[in-house]
């Protein structure tokens, strides 16, 4: 591998891209190449943290990237890289991801996958035509009390798990407002309009809160029951978001062979009242990932009656404690990406959104579909 790697960013619309931009930033081996937002269907109306024309900013002003493309079909044919990033709408994520393969470059989005399980498969079929590998980020993997729970299951702490909650959710994207720096005191509070124009609150762009927080739950829930899902019930509407088409609450009811899971995802949630989780509940216990004070840990509940303990998670392995050094860690030595980020794991986690979002169409419990058989083993 090179002593360098040479990095380029592909779509802001996901503000997750600060985050995947100041974590390679922070490694000794990297060289910005260039950078190229997608084209929005519909020009947003401000510019305020976390809308796309603030992204593409700080990766000019603080990351540093030198060169920006109008078009990124230009960048890929005019540069070379190692690796992009890519954080565009959901519904241009296998359109994007298409191009990326083709320039022989490995690549890395956020999550969700896609907005749809044939336009993950579309990416997943172009990363393996070329050669190249494709990486699906998860903040929670970078949760030592997440990591600790799925470590504690696999021991056999809780016996084998039969349901598992999760529950995401705020006031919904650029809801916060921007604010005067280094104050509390707000510049200026985004209206509906504003908001109406952004790509997160149009379902043709892959925007809602099902894609956006329901996510999580897909990727927890097939990674902590270890299989992939049979079917699912899903439910969505637009309760308090009417500027926008998309959803901002839904609900799935996930089928596996022996177990279950209840994902819940709100745009409307002021206060959740209850752990977030992940909650997961076992034969002979019960564990819910919560916050206390500054930091999360692993609530155990070991057998009737029993009190609980407290859990820490342990620090994460160096060289890999964050999605930057993962990543170069596993291009190498070729040890095995986190189960997480890989792209044919993902796959199952879409597979689960896909058959929530065709049951809340169809009113029907919805099949999951076998992802390893629409691939290829």
């Amino acid at each position: 591998m090179p002593e360098t790697y040479r990095l380029g960013v592909i779509g802001f619309a996901h503000m997750h891209v600060n985050e995947l931009m100041r974590r390679f930033a922070e490694l000794p081996n990297v060289e910005w190449v260039a950078c190229a937002d997608t084209v929005p269907s519909r020009p947003e109306l401000v510019e305020m943290p976390s809308t796309r024309a603030y992204n593409l900013r700080q990766a000019r002003e603080r990351i540093g990237i030198p060169k920006v493309y109008d078009d990124y079909r230009d960048m890929l044919s005019e540069e070379s890289f190692d690796l992009v990033i890519f954080c565009p709408e959901n519904a241009r994520h296998g359109e994007v991801a298409e191009a990326i393969a083709a320039s022989g470059a490995h690549m890395l989005t956020e999550k969700p996958m896609a907005a749809s399980l044939p336009e993950a498969l579309r990416m997943v079929r172009a990363a393996e035509a070329h050669g190249v590998e494709l990486f699906v980020n998860w903040p929670t993997t970078w949760s030592p009390a997440v990591r600790k729970a799925k470590e504690l299951l696999d021991s056999g702490a809780i016996g084998r798990p039969w349901q598992l909650k999760w529950r995401g959710g705020s006031m919904g994207p650029l809801s916060h407002g921007s604010r005067h720096p280094g104050t509390d005191e707000t510049a200026h509070e985004i209206t509906g309009a504003e908001k109406g124009a952004t790509w997160w609150y149009r379902e043709e762009d892959g925007g809602g809160a099902l894609l956006d927080y329901c996510c999580y739950g897909a990727c927890l829930s097939r990674w902590y029951v270890g299989e992939p899902a049979q079917a699912a019930f899903g439910m969505r509407a637009n309760l308090a978001s009417h500027y926008g088409d998309a959803d901002d609450n839904a609900v799935i009811a996930v089928r596996f062979r022996d177990a279950m899971a209840i994902l819940e995802a709100t745009w409307s949630c002021v206060d959740h009242g209850v752990p977030t989780g992940p909650i997961i509940y076992g034969e002979s216990g019960t564990m819910v990932v919560e916050r206390r004070g500054d930091e999360q840990v692993v609530k155990l509940v070991q057998g009737k009656g029993a009190e609980p303990r407290y859990v820490k998670g342990d620090p994460l392995p160096d060289g890999r404690a964050t999605l930057a050094q993962e990543i170069v860690h596993h291009l190498e030595t070729g040890e095995p990406i986190h189960e997480t980020m890989d792209a044919r794991f993902n796959l199952d986690a879409q597979a689960i959104l896909d058959a929530g979002i065709r049951s809340a169409e169809s009113g029907r419990l919805e099949v999951v579909s076998n992802s390893s058989w629409a691939i290829g083993a």
